[in-house]
């Protein structure tokens, strides 16, 4: 039988609002054209996403911005990568995370600094994940129009800082954030 690998990878670390968004994958089948998701097109992130979830076992995770406020952002995305693997329908033999730092499961794992460009299954995971993350704030945005969040998904921008000095901060600000309060 064939080993189970999950790769795993977050987004949205850097950003001001929102939440950090994991995402495991276990690839069923090989895919073409997967790298890292800040290296590939948006259109081109949105059809690859499109096939990886048809070809996978994948689950999300995520912490809040209210828990990024409470226990800091790198813990926060341990905890958002430990959700998405124990939201994996089937449990992997191995998980091999992108970075320096493993969340705290019971799985045989790896960290692996840069996977997301050089292994198919955290290369996935940072694909979907990214494009998750992105609808995520473009919901946001219906909610909080003067953020221009479908601009820039809450990433510090020039506009993202301009409209905080404006308007201040909005619920899903992470208020621990420097710019932010």
């Amino acid at each position: 039988m064939k080993e189970l690998i999950a790769g795993v990878d977050e987004v949205g670390r850097g950003c001001l609002a929102g939440p950090v968004i994991a995402a495991a994958v276990i690839l069923k089948t090989p895919i073409d054209g997967l790298n890292d998701s800040k290296k590939i097109s948006k259109n081109k992130r949105e059809l690859l996403s499109s096939l990886i979830m048809e070809n996978s076992f994948f689950a999300f995770g995520s912490a809040s911005h209210k828990e990024i406020d409470e226990i800091n952002i790198h813990n926060a995305s341990l905890l958002a990568m430990k959700r998405a693997i124990l939201n994996l329908n089937f449990k992997p033999n191995k998980v091999l995370v992108d970075g320096l730092y493993l969340p705290d499961v019971e799985f045989k794992k790896d960290a692996i600094v840069g996977g997301d460009a050089i292994i198919s299954e955290i290369s996935a995971a940072s694909i979907i994940a990214k494009v998750y993350r992105d609808n995520l704030m473009l919901d946001f945005d219906k909610k909080y129009p003067i953020y221009e969040f479908y601009k820039h998904k809450g990433y510090p921008t020039k506009l993202h800082k301009e409209m905080l000095k404006i308007h201040g901060s909005c619920l899903i600000h992470r208020k621990s954030f420097k710019g932010v309060s």
